[in-house]
Protein backbone atom coordinates (compact mmCIF):
# COMPACT_ATOMS: atom_id res chain seq x y z
CA UNK A 1 0.00 0.00 0.00
CA UNK A 2 1.62 3.25 -1.09
CA UNK A 3 0.08 5.36 1.59
CA UNK A 4 -0.72 4.58 5.17
CA UNK A 5 -3.75 6.20 6.62
CA UNK A 6 -3.64 7.15 10.23
CA UNK A 7 -6.08 6.17 12.81
CA UNK A 8 -7.21 7.99 15.87
CA UNK A 9 -7.26 5.80 18.89
CA UNK A 10 -9.55 6.29 21.76
CA UNK A 11 -10.03 4.03 24.73
CA UNK A 12 -12.83 3.73 27.20
CA UNK A 13 -12.35 1.49 30.17
CA UNK A 14 -14.79 1.57 33.10
CA UNK A 15 -16.26 -1.66 34.37
CA UNK A 16 -19.95 -1.99 33.54
CA UNK A 17 -22.36 -3.07 36.20
CA UNK A 18 -24.36 -5.07 33.72
CA UNK A 19 -23.50 -7.83 31.33
CA UNK A 20 -25.02 -7.48 27.88
CA UNK A 21 -27.03 -9.57 25.48
CA UNK A 22 -28.57 -8.14 22.38
CA UNK A 23 -29.06 -8.52 18.66
CA UNK A 24 -25.93 -7.87 16.65
CA UNK A 25 -25.69 -4.55 14.85
CA UNK A 26 -23.13 -5.28 12.21
CA UNK A 27 -21.76 -2.75 9.79
CA UNK A 28 -19.99 -3.07 6.47
CA UNK A 29 -17.53 -0.54 5.17
CA UNK A 30 -16.87 -0.13 1.48
CA UNK A 31 -13.39 -0.91 0.39
CA UNK A 32 -11.33 1.77 -1.27
CA UNK A 33 -8.30 1.58 -3.51
CA UNK A 34 -4.96 2.81 -2.26
CA UNK A 35 -4.60 6.57 -2.36
CA UNK A 36 -2.40 9.46 -1.55
CA UNK A 37 -3.06 11.20 1.80
CA UNK A 38 -6.44 12.89 1.96
CA UNK A 39 -8.48 15.04 4.27
CA UNK A 40 -8.98 11.95 6.45
CA UNK A 41 -5.40 12.35 7.62
CA UNK A 42 -6.38 15.47 9.51
CA UNK A 43 -8.94 13.56 11.52
CA UNK A 44 -6.40 10.91 12.34
CA UNK A 45 -4.35 13.53 14.13
CA UNK A 46 -7.21 14.38 16.43
CA UNK A 47 -6.68 13.60 20.09
CA UNK A 48 -3.26 12.06 19.63
CA UNK A 49 -0.93 11.66 22.51
CA UNK A 50 2.63 10.48 22.24
CA UNK A 51 2.70 8.15 19.31
CA UNK A 52 5.08 6.45 16.93
CA UNK A 53 5.36 6.52 13.16
CA UNK A 54 3.27 4.13 11.13
CA UNK A 55 4.47 2.35 8.03
CA UNK A 56 3.00 5.15 5.96
CA UNK A 57 4.96 7.84 7.76
CA UNK A 58 2.06 9.05 9.93
CA UNK A 59 2.02 9.16 13.69
CA UNK A 60 -0.17 6.55 15.30
CA UNK A 61 -1.96 7.61 18.46
CA UNK A 62 -1.89 5.28 21.45
CA UNK A 63 -5.14 4.11 22.95
CA UNK A 64 -6.63 7.20 24.58
CA UNK A 65 -9.95 8.66 25.68
CA UNK A 66 -10.10 6.58 28.84
CA UNK A 67 -11.81 9.36 30.75
CA UNK A 68 -15.24 10.88 30.70
CA UNK A 69 -13.28 14.15 30.93
CA UNK A 70 -10.22 14.98 28.88
CA UNK A 71 -8.49 18.09 27.55
CA UNK A 72 -10.81 20.37 29.48
CA UNK A 73 -14.00 18.78 28.07
CA UNK A 74 -16.53 16.52 29.77
CA UNK A 75 -19.20 14.25 28.31
CA UNK A 76 -22.41 14.68 30.31
CA UNK A 77 -25.13 12.09 29.64
CA UNK A 78 -28.60 13.38 30.48
CA UNK A 79 -29.96 9.87 29.93
CA UNK A 80 -27.48 7.44 31.53
CA UNK A 81 -30.14 4.72 31.70
CA UNK A 82 -32.77 3.61 29.17
CA UNK A 83 -35.14 0.65 28.83
CA UNK A 84 -34.24 -2.31 26.65
CA UNK A 85 -36.07 -2.81 23.37
CA UNK A 86 -37.70 0.62 23.51
CA UNK A 87 -37.12 3.58 21.22
CA UNK A 88 -35.55 6.15 23.55
CA UNK A 89 -34.10 9.62 23.13
CA UNK A 90 -30.47 9.75 24.19
CA UNK A 91 -29.58 13.25 25.36
CA UNK A 92 -26.13 14.58 26.25
CA UNK A 93 -23.84 17.57 26.09
CA UNK A 94 -20.15 18.36 25.99
CA UNK A 95 -19.08 20.83 28.68
CA UNK A 96 -15.95 22.96 28.82
CA UNK A 97 -13.74 23.68 31.83
CA UNK A 98 -16.18 26.27 33.16
CA UNK A 99 -19.08 23.84 32.96
CA UNK A 100 -20.73 25.56 30.00
CA UNK A 101 -22.15 23.51 27.15
CA UNK A 102 -20.04 23.64 24.00
CA UNK A 103 -21.96 25.08 21.05
CA UNK A 104 -19.21 25.56 18.44
CA UNK A 105 -17.50 22.66 16.68
CA UNK A 106 -15.41 22.07 13.59
CA UNK A 107 -17.09 19.81 11.05
CA UNK A 108 -15.29 16.51 10.62
CA UNK A 109 -16.41 14.14 7.84
CA UNK A 110 -19.63 16.05 7.36
CA UNK A 111 -20.60 16.17 11.05
CA UNK A 112 -19.88 18.37 14.04
CA UNK A 113 -19.87 15.35 16.34
CA UNK A 114 -19.90 11.59 15.88
CA UNK A 115 -21.74 9.58 18.52
CA UNK A 116 -21.23 5.84 18.87
CA UNK A 117 -22.85 3.42 21.31
CA UNK A 118 -21.64 -0.17 21.76
CA UNK A 119 -22.58 -2.94 24.15
CA UNK A 120 -19.98 -4.21 26.59
CA UNK A 121 -20.08 -7.65 24.99
CA UNK A 122 -19.53 -6.01 21.57
CA UNK A 123 -22.56 -7.64 19.99
CA UNK A 124 -24.39 -4.33 19.47
CA UNK A 125 -23.03 -1.29 17.66
CA UNK A 126 -24.76 1.98 16.80
CA UNK A 127 -23.18 4.82 14.84
CA UNK A 128 -25.70 7.57 15.52
CA UNK A 129 -26.11 11.09 14.16
CA UNK A 130 -27.48 13.35 16.91
CA UNK A 131 -28.75 16.88 16.38
CA UNK A 132 -27.63 19.84 18.47
CA UNK A 133 -29.96 22.40 20.01
CA UNK A 134 -28.92 26.04 20.25
CA UNK A 135 -27.98 25.60 23.92
CA UNK A 136 -25.50 22.82 23.11
CA UNK A 137 -27.69 19.83 24.03
CA UNK A 138 -27.38 16.89 21.65
CA UNK A 139 -30.16 14.33 21.18
CA UNK A 140 -30.84 11.27 19.06
CA UNK A 141 -33.42 8.51 19.11
CA UNK A 142 -32.17 4.92 19.34
CA UNK A 143 -33.39 1.47 20.29
CA UNK A 144 -30.97 -0.71 22.21
CA UNK A 145 -32.25 -4.27 21.90
CA UNK A 146 -31.50 -5.84 25.27
CA UNK A 147 -30.40 -5.13 28.81
CA UNK A 148 -26.83 -4.72 29.89
CA UNK A 149 -23.90 -2.34 29.99
CA UNK A 150 -23.07 -0.10 27.05
CA UNK A 151 -20.44 2.52 26.32
CA UNK A 152 -21.19 5.83 24.61
CA UNK A 153 -18.46 7.72 22.71
CA UNK A 154 -18.49 11.35 21.57
CA UNK A 155 -15.91 12.11 18.86
CA UNK A 156 -15.49 15.81 18.03
CA UNK A 157 -13.18 18.76 17.45
CA UNK A 158 -14.00 22.07 19.19
CA UNK A 159 -14.10 25.22 17.07
CA UNK A 160 -11.49 26.81 19.31
CA UNK A 161 -8.40 27.84 17.31
CA UNK A 162 -5.69 25.22 17.46
CA UNK A 163 -7.99 22.64 19.02
CA UNK A 164 -7.36 18.99 18.34
CA UNK A 165 -9.89 16.20 18.21
CA UNK A 166 -11.27 14.73 21.41
CA UNK A 167 -13.03 11.45 22.10
CA UNK A 168 -14.82 11.04 25.41
CA UNK A 169 -16.56 7.93 26.76
CA UNK A 170 -19.31 7.37 29.31
CA UNK A 171 -21.16 4.31 30.58
CA UNK A 172 -24.78 3.78 29.60
CA UNK A 173 -27.05 1.26 31.34
CA UNK A 174 -29.96 -0.50 29.62
CA UNK A 175 -32.40 -1.81 32.21
CA UNK A 176 -33.86 -5.30 32.17
CA UNK A 177 -32.68 -8.87 32.59
CA UNK A 178 -29.19 -9.19 31.14
CA UNK A 179 -27.46 -12.28 29.81
CA UNK A 180 -23.87 -11.60 28.72
CA UNK A 181 -23.02 -12.94 25.28
CA UNK A 182 -19.72 -14.49 24.31
CA UNK A 183 -17.54 -12.59 21.86
CA UNK A 184 -18.30 -13.95 18.36
CA UNK A 185 -15.46 -16.04 16.93
CA UNK A 186 -13.03 -14.63 14.38
CA UNK A 187 -14.20 -15.18 10.81
CA UNK A 188 -13.10 -13.69 7.52
CA UNK A 189 -16.59 -12.97 6.16
CA UNK A 190 -19.77 -11.30 7.37
CA UNK A 191 -23.23 -11.06 5.83
CA UNK A 192 -25.91 -8.41 6.12
CA UNK A 193 -29.05 -7.95 3.98
CA UNK A 194 -27.74 -10.20 1.23
CA UNK A 195 -24.35 -8.49 1.09
CA UNK A 196 -21.17 -10.37 1.88
CA UNK A 197 -18.07 -8.56 3.11
CA UNK A 198 -14.70 -10.31 3.13
CA UNK A 199 -11.89 -9.12 5.38
CA UNK A 200 -8.29 -9.64 4.30
CA UNK A 201 -5.36 -8.51 6.41
CA UNK A 202 -4.35 -8.54 10.05
CA UNK A 203 -3.88 -6.13 12.92
CA UNK A 204 -0.54 -6.06 14.73
CA UNK A 205 0.37 -4.28 17.97
CA UNK A 206 2.38 -1.12 17.33
CA UNK A 207 2.62 -1.68 13.57
CA UNK A 208 0.54 -0.25 10.73
CA UNK A 209 -1.02 -2.96 8.58
CA UNK A 210 -3.44 -2.85 5.69
CA UNK A 211 -6.97 -4.19 6.02
CA UNK A 212 -8.89 -4.81 2.80
CA UNK A 213 -12.65 -5.24 2.73
CA UNK A 214 -14.43 -6.51 -0.36
CA UNK A 215 -18.19 -6.07 -0.77
CA UNK A 216 -20.26 -8.42 -2.94
CA UNK A 217 -23.96 -9.08 -3.40
CA UNK A 218 -25.41 -12.26 -4.89
CA UNK A 219 -21.86 -13.32 -5.70
CA UNK A 220 -21.14 -10.20 -7.75
CA UNK A 221 -18.77 -7.37 -6.76
CA UNK A 222 -20.43 -4.12 -5.72
CA UNK A 223 -18.78 -1.42 -7.82
CA UNK A 224 -21.11 1.50 -7.10
CA UNK A 225 -20.77 2.14 -3.39
CA UNK A 226 -22.00 5.57 -2.32
CA UNK A 227 -20.11 8.09 -0.19
CA UNK A 228 -20.86 7.91 3.50
CA UNK A 229 -19.44 10.57 5.82
CA UNK A 230 -17.16 11.70 3.00
CA UNK A 231 -15.77 8.28 2.18
CA UNK A 232 -16.72 4.93 0.66
CA UNK A 233 -16.13 3.19 3.95
CA UNK A 234 -16.08 3.84 7.66
CA UNK A 235 -14.42 1.59 10.22
CA UNK A 236 -14.46 1.58 14.02
CA UNK A 237 -12.54 -0.97 16.10
CA UNK A 238 -13.18 -1.68 19.78
CA UNK A 239 -10.89 -3.77 21.95
CA UNK A 240 -12.65 -6.44 23.98
CA UNK A 241 -12.39 -5.95 27.72
CA UNK A 242 -11.91 -2.20 28.07
CA UNK A 243 -13.45 -1.05 24.75
CA UNK A 244 -10.35 0.83 23.63
CA UNK A 245 -11.63 2.84 20.67
CA UNK A 246 -9.90 3.03 17.29
CA UNK A 247 -11.36 5.20 14.56
CA UNK A 248 -10.01 4.23 11.14
CA UNK A 249 -10.59 5.89 7.78
CA UNK A 250 -10.15 4.35 4.33
CA UNK A 251 -7.28 5.10 2.03
CA UNK A 252 -8.55 7.62 -0.49
CA UNK A 253 -11.82 9.46 -0.84
CA UNK A 254 -14.57 9.96 -3.42
CA UNK A 255 -13.64 12.38 -6.19
CA UNK A 256 -9.87 12.18 -5.73
CA UNK A 257 -9.46 10.72 -9.22
CA UNK A 258 -7.99 7.49 -7.88
CA UNK A 259 -10.40 5.85 -5.48
CA UNK A 260 -12.91 3.47 -7.00
CA UNK A 261 -16.42 3.08 -5.48
CA UNK A 262 -15.85 -0.58 -4.67
CA UNK A 263 -15.84 -3.45 -4.49
CA UNK A 264 -12.69 -3.07 -2.38
CA UNK A 265 -11.90 -0.56 0.33
CA UNK A 266 -8.57 -0.54 2.14
CA UNK A 267 -7.65 0.83 5.54
CA UNK A 268 -4.40 1.24 7.42
CA UNK A 269 -4.69 0.45 11.11
CA UNK A 270 -2.44 0.00 14.12
CA UNK A 271 -3.52 -1.95 17.18
CA UNK A 272 -2.39 -0.43 20.48
CA UNK A 273 -1.84 -3.90 21.98
CA UNK A 274 -2.49 -7.59 21.56
CA UNK A 275 -5.97 -8.90 22.34
CA UNK A 276 -9.34 -9.44 20.72
CA UNK A 277 -10.92 -6.61 18.73
CA UNK A 278 -14.32 -6.14 17.18
CA UNK A 279 -14.37 -4.32 13.82
CA UNK A 280 -17.53 -2.54 12.68
CA UNK A 281 -17.55 -1.58 9.01
CA UNK A 282 -20.14 0.77 7.52
CA UNK A 283 -20.90 1.18 3.84
CA UNK A 284 -23.68 2.77 1.84
CA UNK A 285 -25.33 1.24 -1.22
CA UNK A 286 -28.62 2.12 -2.88
CA UNK A 287 -29.25 4.82 -0.34
CA UNK A 288 -28.93 2.65 2.78
CA UNK A 289 -26.07 2.31 5.23
CA UNK A 290 -25.31 -1.24 6.37
CA UNK A 291 -22.91 -2.57 8.94
CA UNK A 292 -20.86 -5.76 9.05
CA UNK A 293 -18.94 -6.89 12.13
CA UNK A 294 -15.79 -9.00 12.48
CA UNK A 295 -13.84 -10.31 15.44
CA UNK A 296 -10.06 -10.05 15.00
CA UNK A 297 -7.46 -11.65 17.27
CA UNK A 298 -4.18 -9.76 17.68
CA UNK A 299 -1.47 -11.99 19.18
CA UNK A 300 1.49 -10.66 21.08
CA UNK A 301 4.03 -11.99 18.58
CA UNK A 302 3.62 -9.12 16.11
CA UNK A 303 2.63 -9.20 12.45
CA UNK A 304 4.26 -12.55 11.71
CA UNK A 305 2.13 -14.27 14.34
CA UNK A 306 -1.06 -12.39 13.57
CA UNK A 307 -3.72 -14.26 11.69
CA UNK A 308 -6.60 -12.28 13.17
CA UNK A 309 -8.40 -11.81 9.87
CA UNK A 310 -8.47 -15.53 9.17
CA UNK A 311 -11.52 -17.62 10.01
CA UNK A 312 -11.42 -19.47 13.30
CA UNK A 313 -14.12 -21.84 12.09
CA UNK A 314 -14.53 -23.71 8.84
CA UNK A 315 -13.53 -21.76 5.71
CA UNK A 316 -16.45 -19.98 4.12
CA UNK A 317 -18.40 -19.63 7.35
CA UNK A 318 -19.86 -16.19 7.78
CA UNK A 319 -21.14 -14.10 10.61
CA UNK A 320 -24.68 -12.90 10.10
CA UNK A 321 -26.16 -9.72 11.47
CA UNK A 322 -29.15 -9.90 13.78
CA UNK A 323 -29.69 -6.17 13.62
CA UNK A 324 -28.30 -3.00 12.08
CA UNK A 325 -26.41 -0.15 13.65
CA UNK A 326 -28.26 2.54 11.70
Amino acid sequence: MNTGLKITAFAAAIAATFGTAYGVGTSIDPVVAKKPPTAHDEHAEAGEGAGGKTAGGHESAPAGGLQISEGGYTLALDTPRVAAGTSSVLSFSVKDESGRKVTAYQREHGKELHFIVASRDLTVYRHLHPTRAADGTWSVRAELPAAGGYRAFADFKPAKKGATGVTLGADLAVSGKAEPAALPPARATAEVDGYRVTLDGALAPGKANELKLTVTKDGKPVTNLQPYLGAYGHLVALRAGDLAYLHVHPNGEPGDGVTEPGPEVSFTATAPSSGAYRLFLDFQHKGEVRTAAFTVDVPAGGADANTGAKPSAEPGETEKADGHGH
